[in-house]
């Protein structure tokens, strides 16, 4: 351990992987946000903080589970002569759920609803919120994982990585889950993301390898479009008020 305090490689690799497992982190971060603006107020927070927990005890036990890990990736059936992991298949069930998931938000925002004609506001369920979280921590955990012990050779640098990831997730967890909520056209945004995010799961799941910087790239340009928007819009409704 006093080695690696004292190589400097290690801290270079450690920087990579947590900067790395930050980004990787997002599409958890996003998906967090989409659901928790379902649950009442009260509850936001501490599905949040279950939610983050839970990715963080996955990343954990998967990675003192290396060896099982690695084998997740050796082929287990072929079909049409395209060979499939456990990793693979994990991938594709994740991100058709991931796909169905966001549609049906998608198909509930673009429907008329009770609410925007004076009715009660339906909210989730908290526990039914809670699976869905854990369903996707676990998919975008294996995903982290397996990407970890690709860059880095030493557990500890690995779980250190995973740990300063989730401190920065749960830090900006809350402002991104608020901003959602205030700002409700980001939460179609933010759907859209992750139906995005979704194919890009099952392609890789179908060893067909889509760059995250592309969809990354994507996700911000159109958050910077997203937010001159707001702004115009505050500055014609100040506008308006003070006429």
């Amino acid at each position: 351990m006093i080695a690696l305090l004292s190589s400097p490689e290690a801290w270079a690799a450690l920087l990579t992987l947590t900067a790395l497992e930050i980004i990787l982190g997002i599409d958890n971060v996003i998906f967090i946000a989409v659901l928790v603006s379902g649950v009442p107020p009260r509850q936001a927070r501490r599905a949040r903080q279950i939610g983050l927990f839970l990715a963080l005890i996955f990343r954990v036990i998967l990675l003192s589970l290396l060896v099982w890990i690695i084998g997740l990736t050796a082929p287990v059936v072929t079909v049409a002569g395209v060979a499939f992991s456990w990793r693979d298949v994990i991938l594709i069930a994740g991100g058709l759920f991931l796909i169905a998931k966001a549609t049906h938000e998608i198909h509930g925002e673009v429907e008329a609803r009770e609410s925007e004609e004076g009715g009660p506001r339906h909210e989730r369920a908290f526990g039914w919120v809670i699976l869905q979280i854990t369903i996707i921590d676990l998919v975008f955990s294996l995903d982290s994982i397996i990407t970890a012990i690709g860059m880095a050779q030493q557990l500890e640098i690995m779980i250190a990585a995973v740990v300063i990831a989730m401190v920065m997730m749960y830090a900006s967890s809350g402002p991104v889950a608020r901003f959602v909520t205030t700002h409700p056209t980001t939460k179609m945004l933010a759907l859209a993301f992750l139906v995005l995010i979704g194919v890009a799961l099952v392609a890789d799941g179908f060893q067909f390898h889509i760059p995250r910087g592309y969809i990354y790239f994507a996700i911000a340009f159109a958050a910077a479009v997203e937010a001159f928007n707001i702004m115009a819009s505050k500055n014609r409704r100040h506008s308006t008020l003070e006429e």
